[in-house]
């Protein structure tokens, strides 16, 4: 009964992707949620979301454990302005991600907390952050481009490839792009549409929303 539950829980076979740019981040994923192992539940839903003004989460894994990371984060950051009377800073904000993530996988349960999570955004300053929170509430600073989920091994090479140090944020949009429709060409759990963002100093902007939409055509007769 237990296996039964757990494969039946919404998951996200995913693509999830980062990169740093010179003047700002660029955050993208796919819009695939899968049922258990083999049925794609939903097709327009967005993994990439903004908890505030400054702040833009993405997040690889089960969907109620992420729903519910990304209620705590926002209310959690909410408090902590109150209370100090400051806006907290983007590594502030991965660091309580990574604690909460870390508290929810140490705690025992029947259905097992797996959400990875990449933490963007801008500071006060104007400056730019970008952090990968693991399922094990790891934090690590990314410094140039990262990707995760089951699309990665089709995305990684291809970033690894074509990124460039002080790449701008138009070159990174198209990067983006790119390693997003190399996964959904290739991997199972990827694919329907992508959403990519970008942060700057001037604030969190869409700067694509594409949907895939499956057409059939005669063949060609032989």
């Amino acid at each position: 009964m237990d296996q039964e539950l757990k494969d039946s829980i919404l998951k996200t076979g995913t693509t999830i992707l980062g990169i740093v740019c010179k003047d700002g981040i660029v955050m993208a994923s796919d819009r695939q949620i899968t049922l258990g192992e083999m049925m794609v539940s939903r097709k327009d839903f967005s993994k990439t979301n903004k908890i505030n003004d400054y702040l833009l989460v993405s997040w690889a894994g089960q969907v109620s454990d992420a729903q519910r990371l990304s209620k705590l984060i926002a209310a959690e950051l909410k408090l902590k302005e109150l209370r100090s009377k400051t806006r907290p800073s983007v590594k502030q904000s991965a660091n309580l991600t990574g604690s909460i993530t870390f508290s929810q996988v140490r705690q025992p349960s029947m259905i097992p907390s797996i959400v990875s999570t990449f933490v963007g955004g801008f500071n006060e300053d104007g400056s730019t952050e970008l952090f990968r929170i693991g399922a094990d509430g790891a934090i690590i600073e990314i410094n140039d481009y990262e990707c995760t989920g089951s699309g990665m091994p089709y995305v990684l090479g291809l970033l690894e490839r074509q990124y460039k140090k002080d790449i701008g944020i138009k070159e990174g949009i198209e990067l983006a792009k790119e390693a997003l429709k190399s996964s959904t060409q290739r991997d199972v759990g990827s694919g329907y549409g992508i959403d990519v963002f970008t942060i700057t100093k001037d604030g969190i902007k869409k700067v694509v929303e594409q949907e895939i939409i499956a057409e059939y055509k005669e063949s060609k007769k032989q």
